[in-house]
């Protein structure tokens, strides 16, 4: 378990470069590509992306970025896992993201569209409150916020 945390803190530790944070909320909308043109192979390109970009950037320099604090803030929060209104607007951003790949699946760019960028807005309501609770629980790694 050690290992996953050492793990877990090191992709959190990139992620929260803001180059990386953005350019992984910018390419939301890529998602819907393979899936509107039912190609694995965009699947695949898009999957790497997605799985490359927490990583790729390094770790910044400061915790002053608004991104920062909001991908560290979710470290902390993903570490806890408190029931709050962060879970009920993350839920919805999922459900929005999901409604958004049937509706790309149905060729329905409208409704992809609206979608999406309800999920986009959604992930920046949830990258506020992650901010906050950054804020509140600075100093506080995520294995000491679990052994609270």
């Amino acid at each position: 378990m050690d290992d996953w945390r050492r793990v877990t803190r090191a992709v959190f530790a990139r992620h929260s470069n803001p180059w990386s944070a953005w350019t992984r909320w910018a390419s939301t909308p890529l998602l819907l590509l393979p899936v509107w043109r039912h190609s694995w192979r965009d699947a695949a390109l898009v999957g790497v992306w997605m799985a490359a970009n927490p990583v790729v950037f390094s770790p910044p320099a400061d915790e002053r970025a608004w991104a920062t604090r909001a991908i560290l803030g979710e470290e902390q929060w993903i570490a806890e896992r408190p029931i709050d209104v962060a879970l009920a607007v993350d839920a919805a951003a999922t459900a929005a993201g999901l409604v958004a790949l049937v509706a790309a699946h149905r060729h329905r760019a409208r409704a992809a569209t609206a979608a999406t960028v309800l999920e986009m807005g959604l992930l920046m309501a949830y990258w506020e409150l992650m901010a906050r609770y950054h804020d509140r629980h600075r100093g506080l790694t995520a294995g000491a916020a679990e052994s609270r």
